[in-house]
């Protein structure tokens, strides 16, 4: 039912970033996202599907439920939602003590998670080593994760502030470029 509490819960987790943070857990919508989880080794908490819906083989601590389709979708965040949704703890977020590889690339203030998640799997195709978030971007946006399209599962990202990742870029010896459309860059 619409107020069974798994259902009123992906209903919260998919509108509010805070308790994103506070439960450490995003949700994902279809198949080939949950078929990319899976390959990359994400922690898959929940599957939630429509009754009939054919599932990959998952992990038995994997929950889950089979909901009629109507209720999906009043619990999915597309228009025209796949036949299944599912949760996953992320990993944490803080910065590491050292960067590793040669090629990071940082987003400030970002605020569009359309955007966010294309410049993510753009940076995954160009093989970058990993994202730094700062100022407002959200990795965990439902609109994030949905336009990685599954690099949220293969490049590590981190939040932090612009002058933290600066120090740890130039601790290890990496420069910093900086593009802007504003007209007093």
């Amino acid at each position: 039912s619409a107020k069974n509490p798994l259902i009123m819960r992906l209903r919260k987790l998919g509108n509010d970033r805070k308790t994103r943070r506070v439960e450490g857990v995003f949700l994902c919508e279809g198949p080939k996202m949950l078929s990319e989880a899976l390959r990359w080794g994400a922690e898959v908490e929940t599957v939630v599907a429509v009754q009939g819906t054919e599932l990959p083989p998952l992990p038995e601590t994997v929950r889950i439920v089979e909901v009629p389709e109507e209720l999906l979708h009043s619990v999915a965040l597309t228009e025209t939602p796949q036949k299944l949704i599912f949760l996953c703890k992320g990993k944490p977020l803080a910065l590491p003590e050292k960067l590793e590889g040669k090629r990071w690339l940082i987003l400030d203030g970002l605020q569009d998670p359309g955007n966010v998640g294309t410049i993510w799997r753009t940076a995954d195709a160009f093989g970058a080593d990993g994202l730094i978030l700062c100022a407002s971007c959200d990795p965990w946006n439902p609109k994030t994760v949905r336009a990685t399209m599954g690099a949220v599962f293969r490049l590590p990202v981190y939040e932090g502030s612009l002058d933290e990742a600066a120090v740890l870029l130039q601790e290890a010896g990496l420069p910093l470029y900086a593009t802007a459309l504003r007209e007093d860059t």
